[in-house]
């Protein structure tokens, strides 16, 4: 079961750039990540769940942009700082 918070950017040409991927999250987290989205112009595509009764409770907001490429780097950072984030163990 995939358990990742995922960012994806496809270059478009000319500094431009799509964005894309999902949050895992909290309930505590949501609001807080669908603020940081929004103020960075990072549209909400959904938000769910994927399980009745898991402990933590879970859940997946998928997001969607396009524009220039730094600009939606520096957009999606906060929404990422609000999220209980742990770098990957290899």
């Amino acid at each position: 079961m995939g358990i990742t918070t995922g960012v994806n950017f496809q270059p478009l040409g000319g500094r431009k750039a799509a964005i894309n991927g999902d949050f895992v999250m909290t309930a505590d987290e949501v609001n807080k990540v669908i603020r940081a989205l929004r103020r960075g112009g990072i549209d909400i595509v959904e938000l769910h769940n994927h399980m009745l009764d898991e402990q933590p409770r879970l859940f997946y907001m998928h997001f969607w942009a396009t524009g220039d490429g730094a600009r939606l780097a520096q957009a999606i950072r906060p929404a990422l700082d609000v999220t209980n984030l742990t770098k990957p163990t290899t």
